[in-house]
């Protein structure tokens, strides 16, 4: 069912100052849509400040230029996270996503808002604007800037575009439906160009990267008579190759290129020693079933979450629970 946006923009018009957050390890959804609700609000003369738990991917710093995303921590305090009149949470709905913004949201007096499309949810306080049939959040808001008589344009829609492409794997996903492509073509109406912005995210991949993607998918096993692909990397891997834990993205994605596999998981080893596991699936099996179990969440055929160390411990955990979705394939007769 389409979001009724009224509520929404009565607030906007109810208040002015605003601070958005989204989640940790933010992707070209979480930003490319905070960045553009940022540009909407901006352009309604609120005042407004992007405050996440994690710092900017290095490989999409082009989507904030002008390094307007602050990370909570050192330098930004909970009491000035608190500072605003309402806080808006975008591209998700879990405690767990949120990091240590936590804090701020548990003791913020500002209303609170959340825009969202996953299908993982949990209690944070707040006015919900969430449809789980949008491919991304991007398209929420687009169409709130829409519904608000403002259509995105310049880089805001640049940035929307990225949001959407990258959710739906460049428009390859299930989850592109004619509302996706529709959306994506109103933005290209305002001024996006595509090739520009593929060449942006995909075609400026370091050495660093394709060595850390050479390891980890000579990693590769398959399980469940082929129906499962997983890998790993290491920290020493980071060190080893020179890249960055981000540099990972995507590489759950490839394992699904295998023929035959309905569904694949990579995990990451932090820094803190914990295990980032990203769940894919491109069947029936809803992954996020799975990561819902280890107090993660997320979409049918995209979710993720945290786990203990050490990383067998983890794979092992990951593939008990798999197990329920992929019972043994019985004997042929002999």
């Amino acid at each position: 069912m389409p979001i009724d946006w009224q509520p929404l923009s009565e607030i906007v018009s109810a208040n002015q100052r605003f601070v958005i957050t989204s989640h940790v390890r933010p992707d070209a959804d979480a930003i490319g849509s905070e960045i553009g609700l940022a540009s909407l609000l901006t352009k309604l003369g609120k005042e407004v400040r992007i405050i996440n738990p994690s710092a900017t991917p290095k490989h999409l710093g082009f989507l904030d230029p002008e390094q307007t995303i602050r990370k909570f921590g050192p330098g930004v305090s909970i009491e000035e996270a608190c500072d605003t009149d309402v806080h808006i949470i975008v591209d998700t709905s879990a405690w767990i996503q949120v990091g240590n913004v936590r804090k701020v949201l548990e003791k913020t007096s500002a209303k609170k808002v959340v825009i969202d499309h996953h299908l993982s949810s949990d209690d944070l306080g707040a006015i919900e604007f969430k449809d789980t049939t949008a491919a991304a959040a991007g398209i929420l808001v687009t169409e709130f800037a829409e519904f608000l008589g403002e259509p995105p344009s310049g880089h805001q829609a640049m940035v929307l575009f990225a949001a959407i492409a990258t959710d739906t794997g460049w428009f390859r996903f299930p989850n592109s439906t004619a509302r996706t492509y529709t959306t994506a073509a109103r933005l290209i109406e305002y001024g996006v160009q595509p090739n520009l912005l593929y060449r942006q995210l995909y075609e400026r991949s370091s050495l660093a990267r394709l060595k850390l993607h050479s390891v980890v998918l000579d990693r590769v096993q398959l399980d469940f008579g082929g129906r499962l692909a997983h890998t790993f990397a290491m920290r020493k891997d980071f060190s080893d190759t020179g890249a960055q834990p981000a540099d990972t993205e995507d590489l759950v994605n490839t394992c699904l290129t295998v023929e035959g596999v309905e569904a694949a998981f990579i995990l990451v080893q932090q820094f803190d020693g914990r295990i980032k596991a990203s769940l894919r699936s491109r069947s029936d099996l809803s992954v996020a079933s799975i990561a819902e179990q280890f107090g993660g969440g997320g979409h049918k055929l995209a979710a993720g979450t945290m786990l203990p160390g050490p990383i067998d411990q983890a794979r092992e955990s990951l593939l008990a629970a798999f197990n329920e979705s992929f019972p043994p394939i019985p004997d042929l007769p002999k």
